[in-house]
């Protein structure tokens, strides 16, 4: 049913620009629901290809497919994308160059990371208003918006089978004609949606699996998937922040921390790493000595790494072998898995758009609890409370 929702805006789905990110923002059943708004879509062509929808499947539902991609950016009202902007090699230009002022970008954004302080200012300088999905907050009224949770789900899940591959030994115990091979051991480091997908997928595979958060509710949660839990020794009133989440730990905790988990980390065939501060930089658990003392061919996967790591030695967007120790710092591991991972993030970027678009008009209200957690950047101003304590502004 037809609906003025979304009456007189128009929408840009660009393909995604990220080696290896097979992504896409919006799929043929959520670029209805805005057509049916009344909004105009315009989709770049072969957008949709990498999670096996045809630019014919888009323009059925009354989508735009547009070639010219400066073109795309320069129509559309809200830009809609799955990673963070990046320099595209094959025009020359960064992406923010595309956009225009007053324009409004939703993407995961993770301004907190290092690396990407300078898109972040970019931002400002444009007068972009960007929102990140990374900064949704964890309360009932945002679960149909909560991209991250969605992406945590599949991050957690492959995350293991990637190591997995890597590792040179079977994962379950196997019985043989010349003995037993005992099960590997994995240690997941972030009990949080992640953490937790991680630990039921290794109990799957046959591992043995140990498991550590500071919160004592997540630890119980990996303890019902049968993972023995290791205790960090942090105190609760010192490890939980607002909305029950991990907050950020003073040095002296962080090394407590660390020591508690050493031993385990070494011990480790599989060492998934999840731990994250929402907003902030992840905490960096895993130091050069622990990785030093890991079984050769042990394999670490640091899911983590969108916000900066949680082990020390982590490259991002690289897979680097350093003391026979595998660690994998790929930044999109949700793009290896896209056709479910797509359908969630779709539905998710979808819900959130619905929440503040009433009547064709943009409606940026910072008392809303879901928009102020979210809003990076608005008329030339640093809204994003992580971003702004990393870059001193």
């Amino acid at each position: 049913m037809s609906t003025s929702q979304f009456k007189g805006l128009s929408f840009g789905i660009p393909k995604e620009i990220m080696n290896g990110e097979r992504r896409v923002a919006a799929i043929p059943e959520t670029v209805k629901k805005l057509t049916d708004g009344g909004a105009k879509v315009f989709v770049e062509k072969g957008a949709g290809v990498g999670s096996y929808f045809a630019d014919a499947e888009y323009e059925k539902v009354g989508a735009v497919i547009i070639e010219d991609i400066q073109q795309l950016y320069t129509e559309s009202d809200i830009i809609l994308k799955v990673k963070e902007p990046l320099f595209n090699e094959e025009l020359g230009v960064h992406e923010v160059d595309l956009m225009h002022e007053g324009q409004v970008l939703i993407t995961f954004l993770h301004p907190a990371a290092p690396s990407n302080h300078e898109m972040v200012k970019k931002l400002m300088k444009k007068r972009v208003i960007s929102l990140t999905l990374d900064g949704i907050p964890r309360i009932s009224r945002a679960q149909s918006m909560d991209a991250l949770t969605s992406m945590s789900t599949v991050a957690g899940y492959k995350s293991v089978l990637m190591a997995a591959d890597r590792l040179p030994k079977f994962i379950p115990m196997i019985g043989t004609a010349v003995g037993m091979i005992q099960p590997s051991t994995v240690m997941v480091i972030g009990t949080g949606v992640a953490g937790l997908q991680a630990i039921a997928t290794a109990k799957r595979l046959g591992a043995v699996v140990y498991a550590a958060d500071i919160r004592p509710e997540a630890a119980e949660h990996a303890k019902s998937l049968g993972a023995k839990i290791v205790e960090t020794g942090v105190p609760a009133d010192v490890a939980i922040g607002e909305g029950g989440y991990a907050q950020s730990l003073p040095k002296e905790w962080i090394l407590k921390e660390q020591e508690s988990i050493k031993d385990y980390v070494i011990k480790s065939d599989i060492l998934i790493l999840t731990a994250l501060v929402p907003g902030r930089l992840a905490p960096v658990l895993v130091t050069e000595e622990m990785v030093k003392q890991m079984k050769p061919g042990s394999a670490i996967v640091d899911v983590a790494i969108d916000q900066g790591g949680n082990c020390e030695l982590t490259k991002g967007g690289e897979l680097i072998v350093q003391y026979s120790v595998s660690i994998d710092g790929t930044k999109n591991i949700p793009g290896m898995v896209p056709i479910s991972s797509t359908w969630m993030f779709a539905h998710n970027i979808y819900n959130f758009i619905a929440s503040f678009v009433k009547d064709g008009k943009i409606i940026i209200d910072t008392d809303d609890e879901i928009i102020a957690s979210s809003l990076v950047t608005k008329d030339g101003n640093l809204y994003h409370v992580g971003a702004r304590e990393v870059l001193a502004i």
